[in-house]
C-alpha cells in the first residue's frame, strides 16, 4: 500500500496523471474522461523515473525470482523495463504492438532463447487489449510469460476479466482508487467532483455522450 501511495502522488505532483472533471478529456479511443495519464512524463524527473524503476525491480524479485528476461510493451513501456532490468543484471527485449513490415519482420525485439521465463513491463492498462496482445506475441515466440507488471491501471472491471480469462497476472505500483484517495487528499480535486469520478468508472465507454 505505502507504495501505491507514494507512485500515485508522484503521478500528481508531476502532472503524469490530470483530474479535470468540469472539462474532460477526450481519449485516442474517443472515450470521454475525466482523468488522463501521461507516464512519459516520468521520463523528464530522475527522482521519479528512479522510483519506478526500483519499484519494479522489487515487485519483480518478491513475484518472480526465477525470471530470465524482462520485456517491455512498445513504445511506452521500453524504458520502464530496460530501466527494471538494468537493476535487476537481466536481459532485455520488446514487443511491438505488430510484427515490423520489413525487413526481419520481428515483433518480439531481442536475444532469447525458446522456453526462457519472461516477466512483462507495461506502462499503463486501461481495458488491457494492447497489453495481452504482447503477452500472446511473446508465447507465439515460445516464451514462458510469468506475468505483468504495470504502472497504473484504472481498474476496469474489463481489465479485470480480460487478464482472468487469458490466465495472466497482473501487479501495478498504483492504480484508480488510491489515486483518487491521495488527489482528495492533496487537494488535488474536490469532494463534489467524486460523483463525476464514480460515475465514469462504471461505464466509460459511454460516460459524457
Amino acid at each position: 500500500m505505502d507504495v501505491e501511495k507514494e507512485i500515485a502522488k508522484t503521478l500528481l505532483q508531476i502532472n503524469a496523471i490530470k483530474l479535470s472533471p468540469a472539462n474532460p478529456f477526450t481519449w485516442a479511443s474517443g472515450w470521454h474522461s475525466p482523468i488522463y495519464c501521461d507516464n512519459r512524463k516520468i521520463l523528464s524527473y530522475p527522482a521519479a523515473r528512479r522510483q519506478v524503476y526500483e519499484a519494479f525491480a522489487q515487485i519483480i524479485t518478491a513475484k518472480y525470482p526465477d525470471v530470465d528476461i524482462i520485456a517491455g510493451v512498445a513504445t511506452g513501456a521500453i524504458a520502464w523495463g530496460a530501466g527494471a532490468a538494468e537493476i535487476l543484471g537481466k536481459p532485455f527485449m520488446y514487443v511491438r504492438s505488430a510484427p515490423k513490415s520489413h525487413g526481419m519482420t520481428n515483433q518480439v525485439e531481442g536475444s532469447y532463447e525458446i522456453g526462457k521465463k519472461v516477466v512483462v513491463v507495461e506502462d499503463l492498462v486501461s481495458t488491457g487489449s494492447s497489453s495481452l496482445n504482447a503477452v500472446e506475441a511473446l508465447k507465439a515466440a515460445g516464451l514462458e510469460v510469468m506475468g505483468m507488471v504495470a504502472i497504473f491501471t484504472y481498474g476496469f472491471p474489463a481489465a479485470e476479466e480480460n487478464f482472468a480469462n487469458a490466465g495472466v497476472a497482473l501487479t501495478t505500483l498504483s492504480n484508480y482508487n488510491t489515486l483518487i484517495d491521495c488527489a482528495i487528499e492533496k487537494d488535488y480535486v474536490e469532494q463534489s467532483d467524486l460523483e463525476t469520478l464514480r460515475e465514469w468508472r462504471k461505464s466509460p465507454s459511454t460516460w459524457g455522450r
